[in-house]
């Protein structure tokens, strides 16, 4: 969550003539509604199943940079799936830094939309614990906030 998925992806494929596609971007299209409405409405749990045949949509895309949910990883077999259909990338970000971008997006995030300043760290910190074992498992870790897209893309072989 905000470690900057979106961005890096839109300019890796841009720099290396590539397509890309933001799951979160296809879910909203597809449904029609905004992520953090569809939370409110029908809840995380439907969320998570209708987000994994989505990711399970577009795992077989070529020439394709793919921009999951900070999520996404994190449920059903979707880790095990990216792994098995492409190269995986983990956006590692210190705690601080995390908070300092959250709190300047806070309103379009679902599970952050209750929280006051104070629980924000917390929960925060327990979400990365909770998820890095999933996060962990990609074939690449990039620590930010500055992710040189020329010296990413040399790593993952684009160039």
């Amino acid at each position: 969550m905000a470690s900057g998925k979106t961005w890096l992806g839109q300019e890796l494929a841009l720099a290396n003539g590539l397509e890309f596609v933001d799951i979160d971007d296809l879910f909203e299209n597809r449904y029609r509604i905004t992520i953090s409405d569809f939370f409110d409405k029908y809840g995380e749990e439907l969320f998570r199943k209708l987000e994994h045949e989505i990711l399970e949509g577009t795992l077989e895309f070529d020439n394709v940079v793919i921009a999951t949910g900070g999520g996404t990883p994190c449920f059903y077999n979707n880790m095990d799936s990216i792994l098995s259909f492409g190269k995986s990338v983990y956006l590692r970000m210190d705690l601080t830094e995390l908070i300092n971008r959250i709190q300047t997006i806070k309103k379009k995030r679902p599970l952050l939309m209750n929280l006051e300043s104070s629980g924000l760290k917390d929960f925060v910190r327990d979400q990365l614990q909770e998820r890095e074992k999933f996060y962990l498992k990609a074939d690449w870790v990039f620590d930010g906030p500055d992710y040189p897209v020329e010296e990413i893309s040399r790593i993952l072989g684009l160039k």
